[in-house]
């Protein structure tokens, strides 16, 4: 049978818990890279996004398994190629040896990547939607004048640009169209599948709403963010090193955070982008192994010290999703500051490894803690 928290039909809830010490949990780019931190109440703030990375970084690098948001691959292409794989026959035209032999007109082309133009063995391939002459052509002439080509590039661009607006009248990507390239590509990685994502950048594939939503981590406490100085013996110029020996720098931290962050999971739309239970228990396995490939001196320790998941016998769900998070409770066992997780007394309803545990008051949910 199978366990209720990996169902995919069911409706799940979960608290994560997991702490710093000596390190930056989150560093805000727009602060000097410091630890991030409500203003008013000094708690720590660790963004979903970042959670979400390690995550990412978890099930591609650990698993193996295809992510849609990375660095290797620009996601128009990714796109693209999805839209080839089913079959849809996008705006192309075919460039005549002259153009080829034009270096300049080329490298210009090169440029119009982000717009929606990809050059392929002598062939442009456009994927906007734009289907009208002017509008493509305003796409690929823009910038021009400014770059000092417009009298030299210019009517080549235009014709290009007309033979790409005959091609694109026979292109078919209607809303049927696009359902079919975001089931494709719903099946091929595993991130659209649990968190969405915006697929319209390019060749429009719509958006994809995700099951799986987070929330800001917060500290329990208020932290204390830290910038130390420090000191290296590699000089950057070889100006700066005959007069010095050393160079300085910075690096953020805080003593010690420990973190809450809760997870919502909404089996109606996993239905629609095809969750599995395969997902779930690799989502939940990347969450209890969270940190343990992410280690970097500027993390300092981050350990996952608590994953309780809340599920429904029903994908409408049993209980309010705010009521059973109140049943996990964190308490200081002093009065002082914590500097360490033995500093924390947790009081969640079952202990680690306790499986579909029925909890008293809310009938028809039970709670798992895998950590």
């Amino acid at each position: 049978m199978t366990e209720r928290y990996i169902d995919p039909k069911k409706r799940h809830e979960f608290v994560l818990l997991f702490d710093v010490k000596d390190g930056n949990p989150n560093g805000d780019p727009d602060a000097g890279n410091m630890p991030r931190v409500d203003p008013e109440t000094m708690h720590g703030i660790v963004t979903d996004v970042a959670i979400k990375r390690k995550i990412r970084d978890y099930v591609a690098t650990v698993l193996g398994k295809p992510i849609f948001i990375q660095s290797h691959t620009a996601l128009n292409t990714i796109i693209f190629q999805v839209y080839q794989e089913i079959g849809v026959q996008l705006a192309a035209t075919d460039l005549s040896e002259e153009e080829k032999e034009n270096t300049v007109l080329m490298d210009w082309i090169a440029l119009l990547e982000e717009k929606g133009v990809v050059l392929e063995e002598g062939r442009i391939i456009y994927t906007g939607e734009d289907v009208k002459d002017a509008d493509i052509r305003k796409k690929f002439t823009e910038g021009l004048e400014e770059a000092g080509l417009k009298k030299q590039l210019e009517p080549m661009l235009r014709n290009i640009a007309k033979r790409l607006a005959q091609a694109a009248k026979n292109m078919k990507i209607d809303e049927q169209t696009r359902q079919k390239a975001q089931y494709a590509l719903c099946q091929k990685y595993y991130d659209i599948r649990m968190f969405g994502a915006v697929m319209s950048t390019g060749l429009n594939a719509g958006q994809v709403r995700g099951p799986m939503q987070l929330t800001f981590s917060r500290s329990v406490d208020p932290v204390f963010p830290w910038d130390l100085t420090i000191t290296r013996t590699a000089i950057t110029k070889e100006s700066d090193r005959r007069r010095k020996q050393t160079e300085m720098g910075r690096k953020p931290l805080i003593p010690y955070g420990l973190y809450r962050l809760h997870g919502f999971y909404n089996p109606f739309f996993g239905e629609r982008t095809g969750v599995t239970e395969e997902d779930l228990a690799d989502f939940w396995d990347a969450l209890v192994h969270l940190f343990s490939f992410d280690h970097s001196a500027a993390r300092g320790e981050m350990n996952v010290r608590g994953l309780y998941i809340f599920s429904h016998e029903t994908a409408k769900g049993s209980a309010p999703a705010h009521k059973l998070f109140e049943l996990v409770q964190v308490e200081r066992r002093q009065e002082e500051s914590p500097r360490s997780f033995n500093d924390y007394l947790l009081l969640g309803p079952v202990d680690e490894g306790e499986k579909d545990i029925s909890i008293d008051h809310f009938p028809g949910v039970t709670i798992t803690r895998l950590v």
